[in-house]
């Protein structure tokens, strides 16, 4: 609970200090920057890089998958066959027209 008690002192010691280092900080921004530049140009190189290389692994590996996937569809779909083939000939005995009657 004395964390709690000492909080507003922390705060007030906080923002003190911080706006005694803010000129420094802003001084020396500048030169922080220059030295991260060639570290985002070594990131961007080696996203690059990887992009170009897993790409098309990504798109060999999507077709692969797409025609895996179109196999086991139709190996789902053999014993339903049967079930099909009686339905068609359901479907061309029915579809004949009936002789109608002279009376």
């Amino acid at each position: 609970m004395l964390w709690l008690v000492l909080l507003p002192f922390r705060l007030l010691f906080l923002a003190v200090f911080g706006l005694l280092a803010l000129p420094f900080v802003i001084l020396l921004l500048p030169f922080a920057l220059l030295l991260w530049i060639p570290f985002l140009l070594l990131k961007f190189a080696f996203r690059l890089a990887l992009g170009l290389l897993l790409i098309p692994l990504m798109l060999v590996g999507g077709v692969l998958g797409i025609v895996l996937f179109g196999v086991a569809a139709v190996a789902a779909m053999v014993p339903l066959l049967p079930i099909a083939f009686v339905i068609f000939l359901l479907w061309v005995v029915m579809r004949r027209p009936m002789p109608v009657s002279p009376v």
